[in-house]
């Protein structure tokens, strides 16, 4: 009795659970509260990326000198790993914030621009060296590509904002691509928007 009472205690708890998992994924309610949640939110096609990505966070001074504004000073927070937590920030939301908070609390010579900048490098550099052996014939030389996201005033004003990395690279080999280009000439938009505001020209007396 008491066996048939647990299977059935764990066949409801483990049903239950992928239908909160379902339901806090379609509702999007606290699908990122924690990394457990990974396991139980449906996500099957969450786009992985063959490249790894770090935010920096950069001031240039008046005397051409960079400072850098992340992690702060006084410290780093690391919420999951030993990665900080500007770098979770993917869709570049809170630099500006995290920038001027670092400029508000240290001493430093007059700032001219704050730049966010993206680093990325193929995922396979992060390999052992013992598996790197194992997989490739060639030495292991790291190589990153740097790509500025922000430019800001010192007053953390965005005057500049770019896609990311990946995405610019996507648009850059479609664009450079000349068959794809006489295409993107050739075809037509299958709807057509009209403006929800139109302008026009005062009448002439």
């Amino acid at each position: 009795m008491i066996k048939r009472w647990l299977t059935g205690f764990g066949i409801t708890a483990y049903l239950g659970t992928l239908l909160f998992g379902i339901v806090s994924h379609a509702a999007n309610y606290q699908d990122g509260s924690h990394p457990s949640m990974y396991f139980i939110v449906w996500d099957m096609f969450c786009g992985w990326s063959a490249y790894e990505t770090r935010t920096h966070i950069v001031g240039q001074g008046v005397s051409g000198k960079y400072y850098e504004l992340s992690p702060g000073p006084w410290g780093d927070y690391q919420p999951y790993s030993n990665i900080s937590r500007h770098h979770y920030d993917s869709f570049n939301l809170n630099p500006q914030t995290i920038a001027v908070n670092c400029l508000k609390h240290t001493d430093h010579e007059p700032m001219t621009r704050l730049y966010v900048v993206e680093e990325a490098w193929a995922k396979k550099y992060n390999l052992p060296e013992s598996l790197w052996k194992q997989r490739y014939s060639e030495p292991k030389e790291p190589y990153s590509y740097f790509h500025v996201r922000t430019v800001m005033t010192p007053e953390g004003q965005i005057t500049g904002n770019a896609v990311p990395w990946l995405s610019y690279q996507t648009n850059f080999t479609i664009s450079d691509n000349p068959r794809l280009q006489r295409e993107s000439q050739k075809s037509a938009p299958m709807f057509t928007v009209r403006p929800t505001t139109e302008t026009s020209s005062p009448s002439a007396n």
